[in-house]
């Protein structure tokens, strides 16, 4: 899953491909470096952030989406908005990404319409703008695996199958960093919950935390998460560098599945 932020304020690339243009020719180089899946978001949700409006979120988004539906590549929109999430499924949208995992008000309901979209719930300990004020577990990934479970069973209440669904533990939400280094350590036991595990670690300081290097220089760290997560049985990396991790992960394929 590659990302692509039509927004000022991410992180990593904010202010990047903020036009239309821009994420439409970011979004098409990330599809010659062979994404599966891209990832657009118009509401950074970066610790810090404050939320935008419905408008302004499709404004972001929409326009980005139809530019790219010649393509045959699957589109995510990562919002937790219920608005966006039909505009961006009726706009061809194959998946909603959201942090706050559908407890925003209908939004449950918005994605149980539609049988085809996948739907990623996310864990996240308060919400962006407080979450890493003072974030505290007694035992992180027990209380993550509550969580996620409840989300799961919430979704299929209003009749969301069990195929559509995937869940990420949410590192950088709501935790500092030896949770983070906790939840990777233990992250394959989430997958007794019987759905895809996605990971977004690519880029965050959690790797700057160790490493000591800027944002724009975690490429290295930033792969060899992708890799520990997969090896502990995460299905799908949320990553900034697509071509740079999937020639990683050919060559630890190529490793696992010698003969």
């Amino acid at each position: 899953m590659g990302v692509v932020n039509v927004t000022p304020d991410s992180f990593s690339d904010g202010g990047c491909y903020q036009s239309t243009q821009q994420a439409i020719a970011h979004a098409m180089s990330l599809i010659d470096e062979g994404v599966d899946i891209l990832d657009i978001g118009g509401e950074s949700t970066r610790p810090g952030s404050q939320s935008v409006s419905i408008d302004e979120e499709l404004r972001r988004v929409i326009p980005v989406l139809e530019g790219l539906s010649g393509q045959n590549t699957a589109i995510s929109v990562d919002t937790s908005k219920p608005e966006v999430m039909k505009q961006a499924i009726n706009a061809g949208a194959f998946m909603i990404n959201d942090v706050n995992a559908l407890r925003n008000t209908g939004a449950l309901e918005i994605v149980a319409q539609y049988r085809h979209v996948r739907v990623c719930l996310m864990h996240m300990q308060g919400i962006p703008v407080d979450m890493q004020s003072n974030p505290q577990y007694q035992d992180i990934v027990s209380e993550i695996k509550v969580f996620l479970q409840h989300r799961i069973d919430a979704a299929k209440l209003v009749g969301i199958s069990q195929e559509q669904l995937i869940i990420d533990p949410g590192f950088g939400f709501g935790k500092t960093l030896q949770h983070n280094y906790k939840l990777l350590q233990q992250l394959d036991r989430l997958t007794t919950l019987n759905v895809p595990i996605l990971v977004g670690i690519s880029r965050k300081s959690m790797l700057g935390g160790i490493t000591g290097n800027s944002v724009d220089q975690r490429i290295h760290e930033s792969i060899a998460a992708a890799l520990l997560a997969i090896i502990k049985g995460a299905k799908i990396v949320r990553v900034h560098d697509v071509k740079a991790t999937k020639d990683a992960i050919a060559v630890y394929s190529a490793m696992k599945h010698a003969v």
